[in-house]
């Protein structure tokens, strides 16, 4: 049976092999090649992805990235459809879901939202309800740098706290594109934000996100 992740998995490999290997994206300064190397060397070079949560390590994973990069783009793409050797924890099905459907999600409307002729995914409701679970789980977390108080609001009212403070934004939105605000997609992300206009205008140049 299909997981998320494997769905998101071959979405964001399909998106990203559309495109080709120099398209814009929503990460800031990358194209989709610099993407694919990210995806690839998160899941299979462990001793580089630590620098993605330790500064001490940040200059090994430029550089290992920078050499993933510089493949054949069809060799990255191959690597991200496959998925990691059997070997790695993330080749678990359990752990896959955990680590990656989020992941790939993001990932995958960095590609689809900076072309010019996007247009959004209908997502089933189990899903969309997956990717709240997310963000009820990670609020405080992607939020922690939030300038002002900051709410997220499903449009049937469930809310999650982001970050406590006044004066208070709360940004209402479906699931996705709650998601894609709080991991500091905030331009690309349909959603009605209210508060006082100051705080709402910090909140939109604010650095969310992990």
């Amino acid at each position: 049976m299909s997981t998320h992740a494997k769905r998101e998995r071959l979405l964001l490999a399909d998106l990203l092999e559309a495109a080709g290997p120099e398209a814009l994206t929503l990460c800031d300064g990358w194209k989709t090649r610099d993407l694919a190397a990210h995806v690839v060397v998160r899941e299979r070079r462990a001793d580089a992805a630590g620098g993605l949560l330790v500064n001490a390590l940040k200059a090994r994973l430029e550089r290992v990235q920078a050499e993933f990069a510089a493949k054949p783009y069809e060799e990255l793409i191959q690597l991200i459809r496959t998925g990691p050797p059997r070997f790695s924890p993330m080749a678990l099905k359990q752990i896959d879901e955990a680590a990656n459907t989020v992941e790939f999600f993001v990932h995958a409307e960095d590609v689809r939202r900076a072309q010019p002729d996007w247009s959004r995914r209908e997502l089933n409701p189990v899903f969309a309800d997956v990717l709240w679970s997310n963000v009820e789980k990670t609020a405080r977390l992607v939020g922690r740098r939030s300038p002002v108080g900051l709410v997220l609001r499903r449009p049937d009212g469930r809310t999650a706290v982001a970050h406590k403070g006044t004066p208070v934004v709360t940004v209402t939105g479906e699931p996705a594109e709650l998601l894609l605000f709080a991991y500091g997609r905030q331009s690309a992300a349909d959603v009605q934000l209210e508060g006082d206009q100051a705080a709402v205008e910090r909140v939109r140049k604010a650095e969310l996100g992990m």
